[in-house]
């Protein structure tokens, strides 16, 4: 049952095969069994089965809000939830219950959406590996896989575990675990697609404007989106139906590019054409991420779509861009944290000067203060056109070289998400906070540099028995146009569907009984 797509589960739900509540308490049970993986930081059991209870209700009179009436979803601790602690996994806001719900949240409850918990990430989304959280690291479920247990070097699974990605990825592991079968993330260098590609999934980062970013604790505005995670094309393409359009709560936002968006039945594949981007062949990359990216392409082209090779020069440029305007727009983001108004305030108050500071010392990490620090110094009246205006004006290059490609006739692009399958956390940790973002964001950030849409589609298990996953980058507000082509993709991909291997063990000690 859990490892059902949306359609399927909402099919079943209508017809009465299964109840609401059922289903509910089956995912509350699935997050107390993967307890081990830290994906959650606030279980909402209570609210959950209340709202479950609701949606049979409304399900048994056949009168549905919608398509996801009944259907549990998790959210990363960065989305403001009415009443429910809203923490960014950090000391600074913890005890703060927001007195709303992002938009995005408040949009899936209207549709009968049940709320099974709040997500780990890194620390205000700063990070790429969900390994900088005050509340611990998050575990990916491919961990405790048949597959990669069959190919581990260690037998126990506690000290052989691989990162989730980041900074959300305590939604892909829900996802991935089966304890909820969607998930919001925010995205803001690909902070949605990277955890969706290590841990096999479906991570949709939508045109900029598209979805409302009201509710969303801010990392950085001009580039932060909502990103939506699930186990299908398909049921991305659902949940982006019910969350985009114009909020008036976020003047960004703007009027629904497509009503109603559903993804057509037929697609030729030959009628479009894929753009190969050459830059995208980056150091580090393992052998069989491009092998797999060379895989995809031959599909294509044995398909009937025309695929050729383009230039997008500045992405050589981009993450150091990103890290000059996501460090100037913590910078000034941050600020609002000063112990006064909410979350944590320091007990030394000499002076209003010793509050802020011991507050900001105490609440935020390191690398949070780091990236203050940076950002403050690239906004110095002597610093600012020589940091700041530069990484503006090198951001328009990147815009215009991703708006040169569409032009030419290429309807998307196909790259890598990641450079590799998953690392082991205890490889991981080997390197700052500053360097493995650099590494695992190269991919990635130029989409939101340039605010297209982006999703990350797996492909195939590695050698290791752990996911890769490849990339598709769209027009602006084509995102339907470009799930459908990644709707095809995944047909003909066929990727596998996990195994745990304690689900395995279950199994054979219940049919030897």
């Amino acid at each position: 049952m859990l490892s059902l797509s949306i359609g399927e589960v909402s099919a079943a739900l209508r017809k009465g095969r299964l109840s609401a509540t059922e289903l509910c308490r089956r995912c509350l049970n699935r997050i107390r069994k993967t307890r081990h993986l830290n994906a959650y930081i606030t279980v909402t059991e209570d609210l959950a089965m209340k709202q479950a209870q609701e949606a049979e209700l409304r399900l048994t009179r056949g009168k549905p809000l919608g398509p996801l009436d009944g259907i549990p979803f998790s959210v990363k601790d960065n989305f403001c939830t009415e009443n429910i602690e809203t923490t960014c996994a950090s000391h600074m806001l913890r005890g703060y219950f927001p007195p709303f719900s992002a938009t995005v949240v408040q949009k899936l409850l209207d549709q009968g959406a049940v709320l099974v918990g709040k997500t780990n990430l890194d620390e205000f989304a700063m990070g790429s590996g969900s390994t900088d959280s005050v509340f611990g690291p998050v575990r990916n479920p491919w961990s405790y896989s048949v597959s990669y247990r069959e190919q581990s070097r260690e037998q126990d699974p506690d000290s052989d575990w691989v990162i989730a990605g980041g900074s959300s990825g305590g939604s892909a592991a829900a996802v991935a675990s089966l304890s909820s079968f969607m998930a919001l993330g925010s995205d803001t260098g690909g902070s949605t697609r990277n955890p969706g590609s290590l841990c096999g999934l479906v991570a949709l980062k939508p045109t900029y404007g598209l979805l409302s970013r009201h509710g969303l604790i801010p990392l950085v505005n001009s580039m932060d989106v909502p990103g939506i995670m699930t186990r299908t094309v398909h049921d991305a393409a659902t949940v982006l139906d019910v969350l985009q359009g114009r909020d008036e709560k976020d003047s960004t936002t703007v009027e629904s590019a497509y009503s109603p968006s559903s993804l057509p039945e037929e697609f030729d594949v030959r009628d479009i054409c894929v753009g190969v981007p050459k830059e995208y062949h980056a150091p580090g990359m393992s052998a069989e991420t491009l092998a797999q990216w060379g895989r995809v392409v031959a599909l294509f082209e044995r398909a009937g779509a025309r695929v050729k090779e383009v230039s997008l020069p500045h992405t050589q440029h981009s993450i150091v861009c990103y890290h000059v305007l996501c460090c100037c727009e913590v910078a000034s983001n941050m600020a609002r944290f000063d112990g006064l108004q909410y979350g944590h305030r320091s007990k030394v108050d000499s002076s209003t000067e010793a509050l802020y500071a011991t507050t900001r010392h105490e609440g935020f990490n390191s690398v949070v203060r780091s990236r203050i620090l940076a950002g403050n110094y690239f906004l110095l009246k002597q610093n600012y056109d020589r940091y700041f205006v530069k990484a503006q004006q090198i951001r328009r290059l990147i815009t215009e070289d991703f708006r040169r490609v569409f032009q030419s006739g290429v309807d998307v692009l196909l790259t890598p998400t990641t450079l590799s399958d998953a690392a082991r956390y205890s490889d991981f940790i080997q390197e700052d906070n500053r360097t493995r973002s650099a590494q695992e964001d190269i991919f990635t950030q130029p989409v939101n540099v340039a605010g297209l849409p982006a999703v990350t589609v797996p492909t195939a298990l590695s050698s290791r028995g752990l996911p890769i996953s490849l990339q598709l980058i769209g027009q602006s507000f084509q995102d339907m146009k470009l799930l459908t082509v990644a709707n095809w993709m995944e047909q003909q991909l066929d990727f596998p569907i996990i195994r745990f291997h304690d689900d395995t063990a279950e199994r054979e000690r219940q049919t030897d009984r």
